[in-house]
């Protein structure tokens, strides 16, 4: 599933972070990967013992909780607590997948989503689309600042150089209740009906009905 979530941040929140980024001091992004993806990343991260990254990070998540589209779609169980990068002066990062399994702490986290907050309008910086690999070939991604792009940790994907400019996001992976992304996809498209259909004032038996159908699946499916 590629799905855009818009307005995660607003845009007085959206301000809020770049005042806080643009005098923030950035470390070499190579530093949080192995061998193969330092030959192609360049760009800069927030170091992960910045207490700006902690705080930050928290406001995503806290900016996230209430977006139910975004809890509709990923069904979170764990999350990598949230990263901040920024690319500039040619800053790009070539084809790669992100690891299987991360640590939180003392426990592995499965990465079944990635996800990208936009942290900067597209007109503000050229180039820095991310491009994202699948079946269907690559898909260009480069959204208002304050929405989100949430697409499989599977996939193959770059950020293009950026040759004007400077783009600024926020990433982060989650580990979802259900593993299977053809049942998640499922269970996203269910939801979507039913409050579709409770929109329409549909008759309620028959919604109630259909929830239950979608709770016991979700209960059949998940993994804690």
């Amino acid at each position: 599933m590629l799905l855009h979530i818009p307005q995660v941040l607003t845009a007085a929140e959206v301000a809020q972070f770049r005042r806080a980024l643009d005098t923030a001091e950035w470390t070499d992004g190579r530093e949080t990967v192995g061998p193969q993806g330092a030959q192609v990343k360049r760009n800069l991260q927030l170091p992960d013992t910045s207490p700006l990254k902690k705080d930050l990070g928290q406001a995503v998540l806290n900016a996230l909780s209430r977006s139910p589209l975004y809890f509709a779609a990923a069904l979170p169980l764990r999350t990598i607590p949230p990263r901040f990068n920024r690319y500039e002066g040619g800053g790009h990062y070539g084809f790669h997948v992100d690891g299987a399994v991360m640590m939180v702490g003392d426990t592995t986290l499965r990465t079944d989503l990635s996800c990208t907050l936009f942290l900067c309008e597209p007109d503000d910086y050229d180039g820095g689309e991310l491009i994202i690999s699948d079946t269907y070939g690559e898909h260009e991604v480069k959204l208002p600042a304050g929405d989100l792009i949430l697409y499989p940790s599977s996939s193959l994907h770059r950020v293009a150089a950026v040759t004007r400019g400077a783009r600024i996001a926020s990433f982060f992976w989650v580990q979802s209740l259900v593993r299977d992304a053809g049942k998640r996809q499922l269970l996203f498209e269910l939801d979507a009906s039913i409050q579709a259909l409770t929109g329409a004032g549909a008759d309620r038996d028959a919604v109630l009905r259909l929830s239950n159908v979608y709770h016991n699946l979700l209960r059949d499916w998940s993994e804690t």
